[in-house]
C-alpha cells in the first residue's frame, strides 16, 4: 500500500505544475484492481451488474488503475484468496454487496482489500432512496476508492452534467445527468431551451435560455424547488457563457441593437455593464484569471477567433495565431481550450478540433484528431475537458483526461446534444 500512495503523491506533484506537459504514464507502474459483485447482492433490474460495470468504467476513466478480468465468486463476508489474487498480478480486490434495507432504500455495502499486505483498508456503505440513482452509489465507490489511495481526485464524477437536447428545430428540453448519460432526468421542456449553465458550483440552480415569448430570456430555475425566475430579456440574443467564482457576477452575449456584445451582469445590483462595443461580433465569454479577466470569441480579424480582455479596461488581446476559424472557448484558471475548424466544406461536415493553450505562455496542445469535437467545459478541477463530438450517427458527450492523454465517449441514445455545461 505504501508504495502505491508514494506513487500517487509523485504523480499528483508531478502534473500539478503544468497541464500543458504531455506525459503518457507507464501502465505498467499503475496497481491493478478486481472489482467484484458477490454472489448475495440482490439481482433486482440486474443493479449488481450494472452498479459493477459502472465502477469498473469509472476506475478505467480515472487512469490511475489497470482492472483485472479474472472472474471471482464469493460471498461478501467471506475472506480473500490472497494466494490466488497475488498469483494473478491483483494489487487491490474490491468486493461489493447491494441490498435494500427496512425503508426500501438500495444500500451498496464495499470492501477494499490491499493483497499486498493482507489488510482490509476500506469499509463503507452508501445508499439512496430511488433505484434510478444506483448510479451516483457506483461513482461515490469509484471516487472513495481512488482517494483512500491518495490518488488525483476524479469528485467531478458525482457532479451532475446539464445538457440541452434537441427534439427538432423548435424543441428542445434540458436535462441532468451523470458523466455517462446513464442516469437522465428533464429539468426543463416545452418550446425552445437553449445554453444551460450552472448558478454556482453546489448546483442548486441554472440559468438558460428560453424562446417562448417575443423576446428571447435568461432564465433561472432552482434545481430543487423549480422556482423559476426571469433575469432579463433581450431583442435578438440572450446567453449566459460564465459565473464567477462566487456566483455573483454573470457574464452574457446579448444583441439589443442587432450586433451581439458582452456584457457583465452583478446578480445583487442587477446592473449590467457592457464590455465590450464593437460594430461586428463578440460572443462567448468566459473568465479567467481570478475572474479579473474574460476570454471570448470575436470576428475581429474577418474570421471568428479568441480574444482576451481585461474587465474595465479598453484594450483587446489576439490569444490564438494558429487556424483561421477558432470559437467556443472554455477557462479554467490561466488555460484555455477552444474549437477550432480546419476544414471547409460548404456541403458536407467540417472538422472542429479541440486545442489547449495557457494565457502565460505561447504554448499549443491538440487534444483532438478527427470529427467534430465542439462546446468543451473544464472540469472543477480543470484535469478533465468535458466537450460534444457529433458523427452521422448521432452525438456524444466526450470526456478528456488532459493528464493522461486519454479520452472516453459516451453516446446520446436520443435527440441531439446542443450545450453543455457541468
Amino acid at each position: 500500500m505504501l508504495k502505491i500512495v508514494l506513487f500517487f503523491i509523485f504523480f499528483e506533484f508531478a502534473f500539478s505544475l503544468d497541464a500543458t506537459m504531455e506525459i503518457v504514464k507507464n501502465k505498467s507502474n499503475l496497481p491493478t484492481i478486481s472489482v467484484v459483485s458477490s454472489n448475495d447482492s440482490i439481482k433486482y433490474n440486474s443493479i449488481d451488474s450494472k452498479i459493477l460495470k459502472l465502477i469498473q468504467k469509472d476506475l478505467q476513466v480515472s487512469s490511475h488503475f489497470n482492472d483485472s478480468s479474472i472472474v471471482i465468486e464469493t460471498e461478501f463476508n467471506d475472506a480473500p484468496k490472497y494466494t490466488m489474487l497475488r498469483d494473478n498480478g491483483i494489487d487491490l480486490y474490491l468486493v461489493f454487496q447491494v441490498k435494500q434495507d427496512l425503508q426500501k432504500q438500495y444500500v451498496v455495502n464495499i470492501k477494499l482489500y490491499d493483497v499486498n499486505s493482507n489488510m482490509l483498508v476500506l469499509n463503507k456503505s452508501y445508499s439512496t432512496s430511488t433505484y434510478e440513482r444506483h448510479v451516483f452509489l457506483a461513482h461515490k465507490v469509484a471516487i472513495d476508492v481512488n482517494s483512500h489511495l491518495k490518488a488525483p481526485s476524479i469528485a467531478w464524477m458525482d457532479k451532475f452534467v446539464i445538457f440541452s437536447r434537441y427534439l427538432d428545430s423548435k424543441t428542445s428540453e434540458i436535462v441532468i445527468s451523470d458523466y455517462t448519460l446513464t442516469f437522465q432526468k428533464i429539468v426543463v421542456k416545452g418550446g425552445l431551451n437553449i445554453f444551460p449553465k450552472w448558478a454556482s458550483s453546489n448546483q442548486n440552480a441554472f440559468y438558460y435560455t428560453s424562446y417562448k415569448g417575443l423576446k428571447p430570456k435568461l432564465m433561472k430555475q432552482n434545481l430543487y424547488t423549480s422556482r423559476l425566475e426571469t433575469i432579463l430579456e433581450s431583442e435578438g440574443m440572450i446567453v449566459c457563457s460564465d459565473v464567477s467564482s462566487d456566483g455573483k457576477k454573470l457574464i452574457l452575449t446579448m444583441a439589443p441593437n442587432s450586433q451581439p456584445d458582452i456584457y457583465l451582469y452583478n446578480t445583487e445590483s442587477k446592473i449590467k455593464t457592457r464590455i465590450t462595443n464593437y460594430s461586428g461580433i463578440d460572443v462567448g465569454g468566459n473568465f479567467v484569471e481570478n475572474d479579473s479577466k474574460i476570454v471570448f470569441v470575436s470576428d475581429r480579424l474577418k474570421y471568428p477567433n479568441i480574444f482576451a480582455k481585461k474587465i474595465n479596461q479598453n484594450g483587446v488581446e489576439r490569444l490564438i495565431y494558429h487556424g483561421k476559424n477558432n470559437s467556443q472557448s472554455t477557462t479554467s484558471g490561466d488555460y484555455v481550450v477552444y474549437a477550432s475548424r480546419e476544414s471547409d466544406n460548404e456541403f458536407g461536415r467540417n472538422v472542429f478540433n479541440l486545442y489547449l493553450i495557457s494565457t502565460k505562455s505561447d504554448y499549443v496542445r491538440r487534444l483532438t484528431t478527427n470529427g467534430r469535437n465542439q462546446f468543451p467545459k473544464f472540469s472543477s478541477n480543470g484535469e478533465s475537458i468535458l466537450f460534444i463530438k457529433t458523427t452521422d450517427k448521432g452525438s456524444s458527450l466526450g470526456i478528456i483526461r488532459l493528464n493522461y492523454n486519454k479520452s472516453f465517449l459516451f453516446p446520446l441514445k436520443s435527440g441531439k446534444l446542443q450545450s453543455i455545461d457541468w
